[in-house]
């Protein structure tokens, strides 16, 4: 599967920006869906995950409240919509798959296979 993340862009601190990640082919319901992120000089972490049906989301601690993972299986296309957002979560946000059974949620790096390229969001203060 390859995957495209866009919606990128630059807001101010308590600003709203919703991301997404449009994937190819035609099996995208078969896939747990992630949002990875990294900032300059730091390792790239964890921000939210989705399961293949969507009835399971897992959210970093740093953004729970405040962003909002969803899918759309008919429309192949995964969203992040992130609200409150803060300087601190400027960064290069990635969204990456991986085939998995129902329910599954993934919250490591390491457990995806398909990454896309990276959306830069900058928030200024």
């Amino acid at each position: 599967v390859q995957l495209q993340a866009s919606g990128g862009g630059l807001m101010q601190a308590g600003g709203s920006l919703r991301l997404s990640c449009a994937a190819s082919g035609r099996t995208f319901s078969g896939y747990a869906m992630g949002w990875f992120r990294q900032a300059p000089g730091k390792e790239r972490e964890f921000v939210a995950a989705i399961s293949r049906g969507g009835g399971s989301t897992h959210y970093a601690d740093s953004v729970k409240g405040r962003f909002t993972i969803s899918r759309d299986n008919a429309k192949n296309t995964v969203y992040l919509q992130m609200d409150s957002l803060r300087p601190e979560d400027t960064a290069v946000y990635c969204c990456a798959a991986v085939r998995a059974i129902q329910s599954t949620t993934i919250t490591t790096a390491r457990g995806y296979d398909y990454w896309g390229q990276g959306t830069l969001v900058t928030v200024s203060s």
